[in-house]
């Protein structure tokens, strides 16, 4: 089990880093000193992102393993939401509010998956989103202090419930190809006083849908190293990247279908690695007994979310009462947790929470 570090070695940290580079001060403290000497400084930064791309996955990739100059820590749980709501915000869970890939939203009054705002049966989930993060975001403090944020994105997610929770503020340029990607971030990256964030998706669909060994993961990781080196080649200025989480492969044999009579009793949400519980700890506690998971309370797990000095307004609402770590070899799959992945994440294992810092 590895806690992930949020002083110095975390994606806040690096994120706090750039911040404060073009700002001057930033929410969080920024990268330990020896992590910080690799960033070069410039007027205008670009920070990729692959969604997925764990630092054990990326030295084996050739066009990134000679990028990586070091290794930083996805915040827990180590999922897309949790990293992306630290990168919006530059701020730890307990300061952003997102807990999970399925969280409990006192808002809607529901478990909700947080990356499509539907119910665990696919309810659509009606709110206003512009609650699900704090005050102001990164990209407004940015904007405050004269620096331009831009996010470059797949096109399919302009206008989402998500993509308009976690971009307040900041101009989104969709994208429909790979070479728009490059091209667009580019572009974007000319103009001096900005912060580029340029997300890819392909590898973390590859891993959840085929897994490591297949032929559409080997295609993607190759394409994501391609990506960053077209992006190393034609950036003039400051080239930073990273990943949101790494990447486990499980076989059928490895789920552990939570059905148990009594269920409804408690609140499930989180992810399969690390399973949530809200309500009845005790009958939580019994309907687990058998699954091998690692159970934590409150007065261990509330440090893996970090400590803010400003929390969310609804984080003692959105917390659980109880957190399982699911063994090694198992996920945790209550029902509307989808079972049909080969790839997941979410949990405190070395190659889960480890990610690369790329310096192009």
């Amino acid at each position: 089990m590895l806690i992930p570090s949020m002083t110095g070695r975390g994606l806040v940290n690096l994120v706090a880093e750039l911040e404060r580079r073009l700002t001057g001060t930033s929410h969080t403290v920024g990268l330990a000193p020896e992590l910080a000497s690799l960033v070069p400084d410039g007027d205008t930064f670009v920070l990729a992102l692959f969604d997925g791309l764990g630092a054990a996955q990326a030295a084996r990739v050739d066009d990134l393993a000679g990028s990586i100059e070091g290794v930083i820590h996805a915040p827990f749980p180590t999922t897309t939401t949790v990293s992306m709501a630290t990168v919006a915000t530059g701020r730890v869970a307990t300061g952003h509010g997102v807990l999970g890939h399925m969280m409990w939203l006192p808002a809607a009054g529901a478990v909700t998956n947080v990356l499509k705002f539907v119910t665990p049966d696919g309810r659509p989930i009606r709110m206003d989103t512009s609650s699900l993060l704090p005050g102001r975001t990164l990209w407004e403090r940015l904007r405050d202090a004269g620096v331009e944020p831009v996010t470059v994105q797949p096109g399919a997610f302009a206008g989402s419930p998500l993509s308009t929770a976690l971009y307040r503020g900041c101009r989104f340029e969709p994208v429909y190809t790979k070479s728009e990607w490059v091209d667009a971030t580019v572009q974007m990256a000319a103009e001096p006083g900005r912060l580029v964030f340029a997300y890819w998706p392909d590898v973390d669909v590859a891993a959840h849908v085929e897994g490591q060994h297949s032929d559409s993961y080997q295609r993607a990781v190759v394409d994501a190293g391609r990506l960053w080196q077209r992006l190393r080649r034609q950036i003039d200025g400051p080239l930073v990247g990273t990943a949101d989480h790494g990447h486990l492969d499980y076989r059928e044999s490895a789920k552990l279908l939570l059905r148990s009579p009594g269920m409804e009793a408690v609140t499930w949400f989180g992810d399969p690695r690390a399973l949530m519980a809200r309500g009845d700890v005790e009958a939580a506690e019994l309907l687990l007994a058998d699954t091998g998971a690692r159970l934590v309370y409150p007065e261990e797990f509330s440090a893996w979310f970090g400590s803010d000095p400003d929390p969310h307004a609804e984080l003692a609402e959105r917390m659980p009462d109880l957190v399982a770590l699911a063994a090694d070899d198992s996920l945790l799959l209550p029902r509307g947790f989808d079972k049909r992945l080969v790839g997941y994440h979410g949990g405190l294992r070395r190659s889960e929470v480890e990610i690369p810092l790329l310096i192009g």
